[in-house]
């Protein structure tokens, strides 16, 4: 998939993330977040899957470990959602992993546990090569707007 249905994707999510931090805040689980961000992404009308299974490819065979992707959008933006204090780098290695395992290329980790949403945001792109770099919401739109 190019880049810029990547992007657009990317921006759609983003824009329902925040929709639904300025109608809940933050302060609530997990779960509720993630029910409204599906309300929300599906009146956009995109498609979502939510916890979907994840099975790791271990020597040609499909083995079931429990891991469930929070979201997964047209069939190919991950979505990992979270109602914390604080990301650590233990959240954004969970969403390394998935994209590894999924062979998705664009990742977003997003906290709803913030005062402004786009803090709590940060953006993996998986560049098949096993480099993958972290982009915080604020650096993307300031390299965008440097171009």
């Amino acid at each position: 998939m190019g880049n810029e249905k990547l992007n657009g994707i990317s921006q759609n999510i983003i824009g329902s993330a925040i929709a639904v931090h300025r109608v809940l805040g933050p302060g609530l689980l997990e779960s509720a977040y993630e029910a409204c961000l599906v309300h929300e992404l599906i009146e956009r009308g995109m498609t979502v899957e939510r916890q979907k299974s994840l099975p790791v490819i271990y020597k040609g065979t499909r083995i079931e470990c429990g891991y469930r992707i929070d979201l997964l959008v047209e069939e190919e933006v991950i979505v990992e959602l979270k109602a914390v204090d604080k990301l650590m780098p233990i959240h954004s290695a969970q969403l390394v992993s998935y994209l590894k395992l999924s062979g998705c290329k664009l990742g977003l980790l997003i906290n709803f546990n913030v005062t402004l949403l786009k803090t709590g945001i940060i953006r993996l792109i998986n560049r098949i090569d096993d480099d993958f770099t972290p982009e915080h919401t604020e650096n993307a739109e300031r390299d965008k707007n440097a171009k």
